[in-house]
């Protein structure tokens, strides 16, 4: 059995950049860190950065330029895939990226202006950040208000 699966979920470190081929499909590539977080042996806390390219085709590739900046949270699933080619002095050069398949936009911050996601997904990147408080004016930030105590053996689960 082969499995050729990538799962990631980071920030994007510069805006996608839209493009077509020559039959006209859309094609997009941005690039995305992922961090790690340990403790080594002596007690330390240690963080490594890993960078991703990604590609991705077809109506995800315009949805991802128009609605993903640089900053925003994003699941992608896919594949990886080497491609090799020679530049412009002779050299061989190779890339591994990821081809995406799947993408999930992150959660909206509170205290970012976000416009819907035009695909009808959930989530879409942050933009203009509003002051506290229009925050707590919006219409998009429901306000709860509970007037009984909730005992625990109230809950369902």
């Amino acid at each position: 059995m082969n499995l050729n699966k990538a799962i990631i979920a980071g920030r994007l470190t510069g805006d996608p950049i839209l493009r077509q081929t020559a039959s006209g499909q859309p094609v997009a590539s941005f690039s995305m860190a992922t961090n790690r977080v340990w403790t080594d042996k002596a007690g330390s806390k240690q963080e490594e950065v890993e960078y991703h390219n990604i590609v991705v085709w077809g109506r995800q590739a315009e949805i991802a330029s128009k609605f993903l900046t640089k900053g925003a949270l994003v699941l992608v699933e896919g594949r990886l895939q080497t491609r090799s080619w020679d530049d412009k002095q002779g050299q061989k050069r190779k890339t591994t990226e990821i081809v995406c398949e799947r993408m999930q936009f992150g959660p909206r911050s509170a205290g970012f202006v976000s416009q819907p996601q035009a695909t009808g997904g959930n989530f879409v990147s942050p933009s203009a950040p509003r002051a506290p408080e229009e925050i707590q004016k919006s219409p998009d930030l429901p306000v709860i208000e509970v007037e009984e105590d909730i005992k625990a053996e109230d809950l369902p689960f």
